[in-house]
């Protein structure tokens, strides 16, 4: 073996400017070989250093693996948001088309790759039972499944059109409202600010149950409302079950009534008919019958000084005006993901429905709270029942039967909170969609008999209701969750694209324009919208049927934040003292009890993620039809499919809204 050379003759030559380095060697052609041999090691380092790589990747993904199907078998192994009481028969017909899809993509992927097609029509050129078994089902489906599920997806692409219809009218309703820059007016004057007796005898009500967070900040804005005190009277309307939230509350109540405030606490021994029992049994003292308007607020909502001042002299001249309702805004609406997707629907409700509703029909459903009652109309549509979950709606509906007018206040607006947790909204949800089911049937032998005009009657049956309430949830579910999949597998009955991706996407975009900051989650709006309507439908046809889960009234948990207007307010009391300082102010024995009390309740507990069952299995539907629409390069299918199943895959593990541990 021949050693390198030792020595190279170098020349260095300037050409234009330009260094040129030569190299001179007679042994030049060993060099190369030299350079060759080295190759293969190189070679192998090479090899070896993208082996490396692709080992750490593989591991990589093996952990990461491990750790997501631990998460998952960890929270299967947990118990889920409904007992199986609960679950019912939507739960185990989604099984059931679980299992048929899956079953049915093994079937199309076997024949994708075997090449069967129809025009196998010969029983000598089948091959094997399994070919004759899929040729049969393809002539089966042909002649009798598509055209029904063709029909079924006629049906419902036509009740989404006439409801996309409904939000376009709303939408251009809205627009020549703030075109035209219209809005309720009152007399600036209606009331002589030196002469406090001119003003009406309000009554306002709090009604409250085991609002440990928010009843101190809730009691404290209202108790600071911009109005005569001798024509205030505040009700604390407590349905604790906890002894010790209840002592916390009256002391709460009590040091506002030192501070000269007009305020009693009331608790009931017998809790029955939720709020509505609650707001019933207050209005049944003797000393309502000396004022003339209720104004109530939820345990969360926080209004402004001047809220009585703003919407109690839009009565005055209008006898026949029954209700006031102001807008909700919300403290925590960029807290999360779910806040955010919340506030896009609220914002909508309240910017177009109400307002729309209510210039053009004098009606709406009344919120709950935030809107003050003609005590008049209360008492002659029947006062507050306790046949529903939506209270708010049925005694609404019974005012408009009875001839009584709304007004809707846009720029009126009273802080509260959002649901945090997919958990807490999911039943705020339920209820909500739920008790206009049973309303609906309670209220249509009086809608039909009622003295109300033609018109009137066929906007509550057929708009208000139907539409809105009935028709919205069940289209949403069956087209997108049910019929959508469906197709996958039943190519002949396949969804035109301007219903699975154009017109879904031009109404979420109308659904935004009034939270035009909220521009950037439009995808993601549709996707939650649609994951929402299985809790939607399931609700809607609970409360139809009156099946079990349509009684149940879960008060919405609540965090207590504040917002810097809350802050401000705060700061301008009399007293800054905490409610700490108050309780050990107050009695120092018993408040020493108390706080100490207070301070075990208010510690954090650990919390944990939900499972929903039913999300999981819609996830694992859609993203079994997902897989099935490659087989036929379906593209725009695919990817809504893909997303909308890992929607609904996020919400089944409860990985949206409040993080818990």
């Amino acid at each position: 073996m021949m050693a390198p050379p030792s020595s190279f003759p170098v020349s260095i030559e300037n050409v234009n400017e330009f260094t040129l380095l030569k190299i001179h060697d007679s042994d030049s052609a060993k060099f190369l070989e030299k350079q060759k041999a080295s190759t293969p090691k190189q070679l192998t380092w090479f090899l070896l250093l993208k082996l490396h790589r692709v080992l750490t990747l593989l591991s990589w993904l093996t952990n990461g693996f491990k750790s997501s199907f631990g998460l998952i078998k960890k929270r299967v192994s947990l118990p889920d948001d409904e007992g199986p009481k609960h679950r019912g028969r939507l739960y185990r017909f989604l099984r059931v088309f679980l299992a048929l899809s899956i079953a049915g993509l093994a079937i199309e992927i076997i024949a994708h790759y075997n090449n069967w097609t129809l025009r196998v029509i010969q029983p000598w050129e089948v091959d094997g039972f399994l070919e004759w078994s899929y040729v049969a089902w393809i002539s089966f489906r042909e002649e009798y499944v598509a055209p029904l599920v063709l029909l079924m997806s006629k049906f419902c692409i036509v009740l989404f059109m006439i409801q996309s219809l409904d939000r376009l009218v709303l939408c251009l309703g809205c627009f020549w409202i703030k075109y035209k820059k219209i809005k309720p007016t009152f007399d600036e004057d209606a009331y002589d600010i030196e002469d406090p007796s001119s003003f009406p005898m309000v009554l306002v009500q709090i009604p409250m149950c085991n609002e440990r967070e928010v009843f101190a900040q809730s009691i404290g804005a209202v108790c600071q409302l911009d109005w005569p005190k001798d024509r205030l009277l505040i009700q604390v309307l407590d349905d604790s079950d906890d002894p010790n939230l209840q002592q916390l509350i009256n002391e709460e109540v009590s040091s506002w009534k030192d501070k000269g405030v007009n305020i009693i606490y009331r608790h009931r021994l017998i809790r029955t008919g939720y709020k509505a029992g609650n707001l019933s049994s207050a209005m049944s003292c003797d000393y309502v019958k000396d004022y003339e308007f209720v104004a109530i607020f939820d345990a969360d909502f926080q209004p402004n000084p001047d809220f009585l001042k703003l919407t109690v002299p839009h009565f005055k001249g209008k006898p026949d005006l029954g209700l006031v309702q102001a807008r909700w805004s919300f403290v925590n609406k960029d807290e999360n993901l779910l806040t955010r997707l919340q506030n896009i629907n609220l914002c909508f409700h309240f910017e177009v429905e109400q307002q729309v509703n209510g210039h053009f029909l004098n009606f709406f459903g009344f919120n709950g709270t935030a809107g003050v009652w003609r005590i008049k109309a209360l008492e002659e549509s029947g006062g507050w029942l306790e046949r529903t979950t939506v209270e708010d709606m049925d005694i609404a509906v019974r005012a408009h039967l009875n001839g009584w007018k709304f007004i809707y206040l846009n720029d009126v607006k009273v802080l509260c909170e959002l649901p945090e947790s997919y958990e807490a909204y999911k039943k705020q949800q339920h209820r909500w969609h739920s008790g206009p089911m049973q309303l609906f049937r309670l209220c249509l032998p009086a809608i039909i008999t009622s003295k109300i005009s033609i018109w009137k009657k066929c906007n509550l049956i057929f708009l208000f209701f139907l539409l809105r309430k009935l028709i919205l949830p069940f289209y949403s579910f069956t087209l997108f969750c049910i019929i959508l999949p469906l197709t996958m597998f039943i190519p002949e009955s396949e969804l035109p694209l301007w219903v699975v991706c154009y017109v879904p996407i031009f109404m979420s975009f109308l659904n935004i324009l009034p939270a035009p900051k909220a521009f950037p989650f439009l995808v993601p709006y549709l996707l939650f919208e649609n994951t929402m309507s299985v809790t939607k439908f399931n609700a809607m046809v609970s409360g139809l049927f009156q099946l079990g889960s349509a009684y149940e009234w879960v008060v919405t948990k609540k965090t207590g934040r504040s917002s810097e207007s809350d802050l401000l307010s705060f700061a301008e009391r009399e007293s800054k003292l905490s409610s700490e300082e108050k309780i050990q102010r107050r009695n120092s024995d018993s408040g020493l009890e108390l706080l100490s009390k207070l301070k075990q309740a208010e510690a954090p507990k650990k919390k944990r993620n939900m499972l929903y069952r039913k999300e999981l299995a819609l996830a694992l539907l859609l993203l079994t039809a997902a897989a099935r629409s490659l087989l036929s390069a379906q593209g725009l299918h695919f990817y809504f499919l893909l997303f909308q199943g890992l929607a609904f895959l996020v919400m089944g593990l409860d990985l949206i809204g409040e993080q818990v541990s």
